[in-house]
């Protein structure tokens, strides 16, 4: 392959990392979360064993424990193997999966993207993933909603709250100190992001994130939206706009949030505010954020960043966060 193909697909590797969750709950339905890994079945075999594939959700790397042939470096080699195609349809499957628009940039063709080649039996293989991926989610549906009503409103001496300067808004408190914030789909609620008192995420096991959204007031026809990836963004975009914001919860979700929005939602004036991930190769933040405005003709936004503001800052509530601090300093 060309240098410039390789470097495309290294790129979609990198940015991919950024929605390794989304990615692994759709190719590995029946997988759970543990601590920085995804244990799961080996669906391109017979396997009968629960836990015996891995995936790490910071690196990309993967390995069949009961198969010393299947192992790989990252995300696009795991898509790769799974489907059984080349490594270039798979980057470009996860680029428009995520709408990320690396492989219609600079002249390339725009012809449909090849489909994976099949094994015998994947095929039906891939039917009963998909059924087990719509039964989990109809699954941590019913979870979230159970969670959520009896939950108590968020207490907003909550650390996480106090470290992000945001106010509660909607969010709800469970029994052991986790904020709850709500995913919609469809407007209904499909899955909540728990937020520890140290700041560590996870979505209920096998619920719905692509597509869904966390909105902070009400979405109208005929009014400005802002679309981000987290909550915390979200909320100080509210806060200092006082217009109603989305929270896609990561870049990946940004443009199909964008879309279910803009289809149930003819007249809005859209705004994606975008991260701007300039330590994270590839930028994934700038990247998923312009694909996302440039599918729906919306208008894009970032931070912009100060001479002496670190380069570790990435996004708006990054930004407000040090402004404070610069006033306290004074």
């Amino acid at each position: 392959m060309a240098k410039t193909t390789i470097q495309k697909i290294q790129q979609v590797a990198a940015v991919a990392l950024n929605s390794a969750d989304i990615l692994l709950a759709e190719w590995l339905p029946d997988g759970e979360r543990q601590g920085s890994e995804w244990v799961a079945r080996n669906t391109a075999r017979a396997d009968a064993c629960p836990g015996s594939f891995g995936v790490s959700l910071t690196s990309g790397k993967w390995n069949d424990f009961a198969d010393q042939d299947a192992h790989g470096g990252d995300l696009v080699s795991l898509l790769s193997y799974l489907r059984n195609c080349r490594q270039i349809d798979a980057a470009m499957l996860i680029d428009e999966q995520l709408g990320l628009g690396i492989f219609q940039r600079s002249g390339s063709s725009t012809a449909p993207l090849p489909k994976p080649c099949e094994v015998p039996g994947k095929a039906q293989r891939r039917k009963q993933a998909e059924t087990a991926r719509i039964a989990a989610q109809a699954r941590a549906a019913q979870a979230a909603q159970r969670l959520w009503h009896t939950a108590a409103p968020a207490n907003p001496a909550h650390p996480y709250l106090v470290d992000k300067g945001v106010k509660p808004h909607h969010l709800r408190q469970s029994a052991q100190g986790q904020l709850l914030v709500p995913l919609y789909a469809d407007g209904q609620l499909v899955n909540l992001q728990c937020i520890d008192p140290q700041g560590q995420k996870r979505f209920l096991k096998g619920g719905r994130v692509r597509g869904a959204y966390a909105p902070l007031g009400k979405v109208q026809a005929g009014r400005q939206l802002f679309i981000c990836e987290g909550w915390a963004t979200g909320a100080t975009l509210h806060a200092h706009t006082g217009e109603p914001v989305a929270c896609a919860m990561n870049a990946g979700n940004l443009a199909a949030v964008a879309e279910t929005l803009r289809d149930r939602y003819h007249t809005l004036d859209m705004v994606i505010a975008g991260d701007d991930d300039r330590l994270t190769p590839g930028n994934p933040g700038r990247t998923a954020a312009n694909a996302a405005a440039l599918s729906v003709g919306a208008l894009v936004l970032f931070p912009t960043w100060p001479p002496d503001a670190p380069d570790s800052l990435s996004d708006f509530n990054d930004l407000a966060r040090w402004h404070s601090q610069q006033r306290k300093a004074k």
